[in-house]
């Protein structure tokens, strides 16, 4: 049986956690009194199925079932966590804190998504207090990866840990906050920015808009990748942290900001800034700002995905996990059968690799093929490992039929068949379909080659072991059409 997650409350954040569970295969309940939850939530899951899927170069695991329950009790009994995204009164988490524990797993997890209270305070009464503990998103829930999960000294360790297995699984990053405080950590900084952001706005000095070109023109970018004390260590040149501190360590004594203070918000404050945010930003409606908010941190979290880096060091985790146990990760040694064309890539197109159409665009077939032909490589032991040795195959020569389109979020898979592979040469035919649609075919020949000498030179004996029993395996197999065909050859 899988996994089931319970959603209570079905806004944007908990819309948003529904998303994330059940993109990653699990069952869903969602509870909401509101009759209109079900079409609330449904474009939220419309915005998460479209980006979610293009963050890794592996496919999800196949969605899970998604139910919504006008009973509490129904939707928490026999599940594996609960996640609490009710409005932010302590009255009413408590209370349905309480219904929840009265009829949910004494072993679930109970998680709130509050950006306020500490785990003490959500406690206070509770049946099972060690049960409960905060894990708090950011928006959009379904992209962003960091939850930070706060228990109070009485939440019990083992669900902590237990909490975090599970995020992670969801290719979340946990960020244990071992003291407990006021709005957590993240959030902390937002308000402090937020303070000094609402007293330029009322004194005149900057527009809505310009401060925020300020903030993604510039240290925006930089934490993003790199946060707040890598930046500055990297500001105080080889010296490092300790020459940054004694340069601009004293500029925190000057009277700069107004962080212990905020303006009143009067109507005219309120007119004034939601004002310039209508003129910023009023040209585009709320749909399409999200849709340029999601490709955006798609495109962003790719890039550090390339570098394993930040957000991209978590997304490169989860696909190691999906990955784990399945073809995509495994040794040749460990499939009992490999007569038919073998399995070397499955996932989703993700935004980037598409044209102005939302077709994926020619380089990117390129892409796809030469990822089946590097995990095929891995597959025979021509792994990082091996070439650090000094040998790999290098292509020569490639020939891609394009048959079909391929549109953004698409399921593609290829499957990679040897043609040939004795001595030096390897010659592999991929297919790439999305279900049992043949999209294209990539033919390419390689050499297996000395990196020290950049000549041809023999594979190892065990690769050729490996190669030589799927070739052999293989060579019953139908010749593929198109196979050997020149550019613009047709039947």
């Amino acid at each position: 049986m899988g996994q089931i997650a319970a959603i209570i409350g079905g806004g944007v954040i908990g819309g948003g956690w529904a998303a994330r569970f059940l993109l990653n295969g699990w069952d869903v309940r969602v509870f909401d009194p509101d009759p209109e939850a079900e079409a609330k939530l449904a474009p939220v899951l419309a915005q998460a199925r479209r980006a979610l899927p293009s963050l890794t170069d592996v496919a999800l695991p196949a969605e899970g079932a998604l139910s919504f329950h006008s009973d509490l009790a129904e939707a928490v009994t026999g599940v594996d966590w609960i996640q609490e995204s009710v409005p932010e009164r302590l009255d009413i988490k408590h209370r349905v804190l309480a219904d929840l524990q009265a009829a949910c797993p004494e072993e679930a997890i109970i998680g709130s998504s509050t950006s306020g209270f500490k785990p003490s305070e959500l406690q206070e009464g509770a049946a099972r207090p060690g049960q409960i503990m905060v894990c708090h998103p950011f928006n959009p829930v379904y992209l962003m990866p960091l939850i930070e999960v706060v228990p109070s000294p009485v939440t019990d360790p083992a669900l902590v840990t237990k909490a975090q297995d599970i995020l992670r699984s969801l290719g979340m990053y946990p960020l244990h906050v071992r003291k407990e405080i006021d709005a957590h950590i993240a959030d902390r900084f937002l308000e402090a920015v937020w303070r000094e952001a609402l007293w330029l706005v009322k004194d005149g000095v900057a527009t809505t808009e310009e401060i925020d070109e300020a903030i993604r023109m510039g240290f925006g970018i930089r934490w993003g990748q790199m946060g707040l004390f890598d930046t500055y260590r990297t500001a105080g040149g080889e010296a490092g942290m300790r020459h940054f501190m004694a340069q601009f360590g004293p500029a925190l004594k000057w009277p700069w900001t107004k962080l212990m203070d905020v303006p009143e918000f009067t109507d005219e404050l309120v007119d004034l800034i939601a004002g310039q945010s209508d003129a910023q930003s009023g040209h585009m409606t709320i749909a399409q700002m999200l849709t340029a908010r999601d490709d955006n941190l798609v495109g962003m979290m790719r890039s550090l995905k390339a570098n394993d880096w930040g957000a991209g060091a978590v997304l490169n985790a989860h696909e190691a996990r999906l990955r784990a146990g399945t073809v995509l990760g495994a040794h040749a040694d460990d499939l009992e059968d490999v007569s038919a064309p073998i399995l070397t890539v499955r996932r989703a197109v993700p935004l980037d690799w598409t044209d102005y159409n939302g077709h994926m665009n020619e380089a990117r077939y390129l892409q796809a093929f030469g990822d089946a032909t590097d995990r095929f490589m891995a597959l025979i032991g021509c792994d990082a490992d091996y070439v650090a040795t000094g040998g790999s195959y290098f292509t020569a020569e490639t020939h891609i039929r394009h048959v079909d389109e391929a549109l953004a979020g698409a399921v593609i898979e290829v499957r990679t068949q040897v043609l040939a592979g004795a001595g030096k040469k390897l010659h592999l035919w991929h297919e790439m379909y999305e279900g049992e649609r043949l999209l294209a075919t990539g033919e390419h020949f390689l050499l297996h080659v000395s990196l020290e000498t950049r000549r041809p030179s023999d594979p190892s004996q065990a690769i050729l072991t490996v190669l030589t029993r799927i070739a052999e395996a293989h060579e019953a197999l139908l010749m593929p059409e198109g196979a050997g065909r020149f550019v613009g050859q047709r039947p």
